[in-house]
């Protein structure tokens, strides 16, 4: 089975290496993982993963290896009816009624009792308290009440189960499909650096013990803490099309926030013009001119656009093109002027790779990036990030 496991992931594209299956068998055969499936998931994880990108495929292949059971007996793994495992309605108990439900008696006593209920119970059953079952107070089943239980099917109600029998559905995340929160800040930390800065407060251990040897004393050393010192500027399109990515645009932001200390954001329309906002709500009464972005955040800053830069050709390449104002220059000209001042300059667009050539807005923005164009995709992402890192 270990070694189906191995090849399954290799074939998923999962680089796993022969060195490090078998540093699993020897943590296997050292019983660090017990007999619990659980364990073995996180030790296996721990053990064949080294790029969290590839935790979904990894899901993905240990539950069609395991089967996807929290329980590793041959004996349990017989299939249950779904009819069994569907709530009807619930049954509302008082908590003089949960007082009087006493628990089986431990984990090996509900596992030896529901391989008889397996044997036993030929039909449904709906609030019972025996049986397989949902809504009752039986210890095997689904939306209904026990002490201690296993549950089958449903979600957790009261959290009191001991084990969960549930057959897990993996999905398979490539890299380009749209990301989520979790994928984008993965994506994200290639960015991120760290710098000492601020007040001494960490022990430096190497220099305490080679200050200690050198003057024969015990010699503390401290060193500052380490911060996140990259700083990124932010410019979202926002309105038209792009309500489509919404959602995508969301997750990025949201990522981002968590990821950087040092962030600041904008919103434009469509192409950069000569104001930005920081509002939505207040996008005419509360504006800040671009000069002034340019000049308060210094070049250091990494500047990240995210829009579809689909739009009329106009509105990239001619005063008065804009269809909410009259720019007095074109928002090329402004595309310039921000690739000047940010070197480190690059544009996410939601919009499928495979399409932009369709586009000629995109070919055009396409250019004015100097072709630092990415999909919003976690190959994109990352392919972004790598690009301001240079």
């Amino acid at each position: 089975m270990f070694v189906s496991f191995f090849h399954e992931l290799k074939s998923a594209g999962v680089p796993v290496t022969l060195r490090e299956y078998l540093t699993l068998m020897e943590a296997m055969q050292a019983d660090v993982a017990g007999r619990r499936v659980e364990d073995f998931y996180y030790l296996s994880r721990a053990t064949l993963i080294k790029d969290e990108r590839n935790l979904d495929k990894f899901d993905r292949v240990f539950g069609h290896v395991f089967k996807g059971l929290a329980l590793m007996d041959d004996a349990l793994a017989a299939e249950i009816p779904a009819e069994w495992l569907k709530k009807l309605a619930d049954k509302y108990l008082t908590e003089e009624e949960k007082k009087q439900i006493e628990a089986m008696g431990g984990l090996d006593k509900l596992l030896e009792t529901l391989k008889k209920r397996m044997a036993e119970q030929k039909g449904r059953h709906q609030g019972g308290s025996k049986w397989i079952g949902t809504g009752g107070t039986s210890p095997f089943g689904n939306s209904g009440y026990n002490p201690e239980g296993i549950r089958i099917g449903g979600e957790s109600k009261h959290r009191r189960a001991v084990k969960v029998w549930d057959k897990r559905e993996f999905k398979d995340l490539d890299d380009d499909v749209e990301l989520g929160t979790r994928n984008i800040k993965i994506a994200l930390r290639r960015l991120r650096k760290f710098a000492r800065t601020g007040a001494p407060d960490e022990l430096d251990l190497d220099g305490t013990i080679k200050g200690t040897a050198h003057k024969g004393y015990l010699d503390i050393q401290m060193r500052p803490e380490r911060h996140n010192s990259v700083k990124v500027l932010l410019f979202f399109d926002i309105g038209g099309s792009m309500d489509w990515h919404i959602k995508a645009v969301e997750e990025l932001f949201s990522a981002a926030r968590t990821e950087f200390k040092h962030m600041e954001h904008f919103y434009f329309h469509n192409c950069l013009y000569e104001r930005v906002w920081k509002e939505n709500r207040r996008r005419y009464q509360q504006t800040t001119a671009t000069w002034d972005v340019l000049h308060k955040y210094p070049h250091d800053y990494k500047a990240v656009f995210v829009g579809d830069a689909s739009m009329s050709p106009y509105e990239i390449s001619s005063p008065g093109g804009s269809v909410e104002h009259y720019n007095e220059e074109a928002g090329a000209i402004w595309m310039e002027r921000i690739a000047r001042t940010y070197p480190a300059c690059v544009w996410l667009n939601p919009v499928p790779e495979s399409q932009w050539a369709h586009t000629h807005s995109i070919r055009m923005m396409q250019q004015l990036m100097g072709g630092r164009m990415y999909p919003l995709t976690l190959d994109g992402l990352d392919r972004a990030m790598r690009e301001l890192v240079r």
